[in-house]
């Protein structure tokens, strides 16, 4: 798995999941600016991209730069993502580097063969209506070029976030999201859980799967496993029903103390709220920092349309079907 951090977004993105280093995970900065590129810390691995185009001095804010500089990198790019099963490109959407190159980036993982998913996010409204419009347009070209697509609204974290958070902060928030993101599917992949999932199984769900949502939640005391389960599916991050989703990908991560009992009512309050013909994959994790507490991570995928939605309602599951993986 690799996680390329596109642009000075994606790059503090990237430099914040490193702080929780995943075997098996290998972190990737992709940036038009040279400085940027050498203030990256040890464990990320980097490329300069667009020297011709942009003389190591940054895109400027400029996407059509961005997208030029990755162009003339792209045998660059291909070197680097050449063998892996998965790649994640993040980037902040609306700045020049990230909205330019990273469709290029995904475009290339996924020529190469791997499942390619972008997380990205888009700017706050206060900052200004051209940025809102670049990262649309980069956002519109970023859905062509991958399977899934999670794109994390910078204002619903005004939802979240206290009153008097420091603006540092409410950006280090941001980073914070896509970090949940990525590290909640890649874990349930490369790191030895309670119940693991194969690669097979979240390709299944990803694939081609266009836009997706996430959602967090996280839970204390008695009915932590319940609670965590319904603050994360219904999550301010979350735009659409979740009981309109095709596919979920869920991990819950909690302490030594974690119960059989609690992963299975927190499976069952998703498994109550989404479509019963929905394919689900999920995992299961001790984590020893989690003690008391549990935090789930949801990923809805495949959303229908409202014909479908009408042609499909049927009964609901009678039973978690995750228990066949105990066996």
């Amino acid at each position: 798995i690799q996680v390329i951090g596109v642009g000075g977004g994606g790059g503090n993105a990237v430099q914040r999941m490193t702080q929780q280093l995943i075997p098996g995970v290998e972190f990737w900065c992709l940036n038009t600016d040279a400085q940027a590129i050498n203030r990256m810390p040890e464990g990320i691995k980097t490329l300069q991209i667009g020297t011709d185009v942009t003389r190591g001095l940054g895109a400027g804010g400029v996407p059509e730069i961005g997208k030029r500089a990755a162009e003339e990198s792209r045998a660059d790019i291909a070197a680097v993502v050449a063998g892996a099963d998965m790649v994640f490109v993040t980037a902040g959407m609306g700045g020049g580097t990230g909205s330019g190159a990273a469709p290029v980036v995904a475009e290339v993982a996924k020529e190469m063969g791997a499942l390619t998913v972008g997380v990205v996010t888009k700017p706050f409204g206060f900052e200004g209506r051209k940025r809102m419009s670049q990262a649309s347009l980069a956002i519109s070209e970023l859905r062509n070029a991958v399977d899934t697509l999670i794109i994390v609204a910078n204002d619903k974290l005004l939802e979240i976030i206290p009153p008097n958070t420091p603006l540092e902060r409410a950006f280090g928030v941001a980073d914070d999201i896509l970090r949940q993101g990525v590290v909640g599917i890649s874990e349930i992949i490369v790191r030895p859980g309670l119940i693991n999932v194969d690669f097979a199984d979240v390709r299944s769900v990803m694939s081609n799967a266009g836009t997706a949502l996430m959602g967090i939640g996280r839970g204390e005391g008695k009915n932590r496993a319940e609670d965590a389960a319904a603050a994360a599916i219904s999550s301010p991050l979350l735009e659409a029903p979740i009981d309109k989703a095709k596919g979920i990908v869920f991990n819950i991560v909690g302490g030594r103390d974690m119960t059989l009992q609690e992963i299975n009512a927190a499976a069952e309050v998703i498994y109550e709220n989404v479509d019963p013909s929905a394919n689900i994959i999920f995992g299961a994790l001790v984590d020893d920092r989690m003690q008391g507490e549990l935090s789930i991570t949801v990923l809805a995928t495949g959303f229908q349309t409202e014909e479908e939605v009408r042609a499909g309602e049927q009964g609901r599951c009678q039973l978690p079907r995750w228990c066949a993986q105990w066996s």
